[in-house]
């Protein structure tokens, strides 16, 4: 069952989402050659403790997991597609991009945002690669309005990304968002218009395009770190999320 948020409850959310908007906003500013990913999560830790908000990740363990995920932050660096562990040992270097991805809990609510960003001079291809995962956001937000379906979210972001040369992975999507980290419905970045749940006001969704540059294929790090997928051929992948809620006039960004 999709749980529906009150009107106070999405009050709440948008002073969450504004808080974590703007800490993206400065971590993506500081990233540069030579900072660690540890050196990123430790600084929206800092950011974090500033507002009076937790890291809804730091000590979560999903089912797929060997262990709950030791950190605030999932950083994941060009082919690894989600859910890399920030480590001191993963130092970033001219042209690599970064997808940082935060989930935090505020005054009981949960909001979830991601963004991909370059450090220094980033290639052609992947300058592209994340203009076009960002508009695939974009357009699957539009879609997110009462009377629609899942699936007519599902579909134009795959719709738009493929018809910019890149694949969505398929093995992980978007899902409700509020009470609790992961929620009902999933929202798969594939599908077919006008099938899946029906879309409500009240529902709060994370939707998020995750989009590599070559095929969809990806790999579970089961025996490594338990947590980092990577991308099946070592393309690069790029990755953008926001919360929203449903409204009677269609999808409002939280995490704007």
């Amino acid at each position: 069952m999709i749980a529906k948020k009150t009107p106070e409850e999405i009050e709440v959310l948008k002073e969450a989402g504004h808080i974590l908007a703007k800490i993206l906003k400065t971590l993506a500013g500081e990233v540069k050659s030579g900072m660690t990913t540890l050196d990123i999560d430790d600084r929206a830790m800092e950011l974090l403790e500033e507002v009076g908000a937790e890291p809804a990740l730091l000590g979560y363990h999903p089912s797929f997991a060997p262990f709950p995920y030791p950190a605030a932050t999932c950083i994941s660096v060009n082919d690894v597609v989600q859910h890399g562990i920030p480590s001191e040992e993963t130092v970033l270097r001219n042209g690599d991009i970064v997808n940082i991805d935060l989930t935090i809990i505020y005054k009981e609510m949960v909001v979830d945002s991601a963004l991909t960003v370059g450090v220094g001079e980033v290639s052609d291809q992947d300058r592209k690669l994340m203009a076009a995962t960002q508009e695939a956001l974009a357009h699957g937000i539009k879609q997110a309005k009462p009377g629609n379906h899942i699936g007519d979210i599902s579909a134009a972001i795959q719709e738009f990304v493929e018809s910019r040369g890149f694949s969505v992975v398929r093995e992980l999507c978007g899902h409700g968002v509020g009470y609790s980290v992961h929620e009902e419905p999933n929202i798969p970045n594939f599908g077919k218009a006008g099938t899946g749940p029906l879309i409500e006001v009240g529902h709060v969704y994370a939707i998020e395009p995750i989009v590599n540059a070559g095929k969809p294929d990806v790999i579970f790090d089961d025996e490594g770190d338990g947590y980092s997928v990577y991308s099946e051929d070592g393309s690069n992948c790029a990755h953008f999320e926001h919360t929203v809620a449903i409204t009677e006039n269609g999808a409002e960004i939280l995490t704007k």
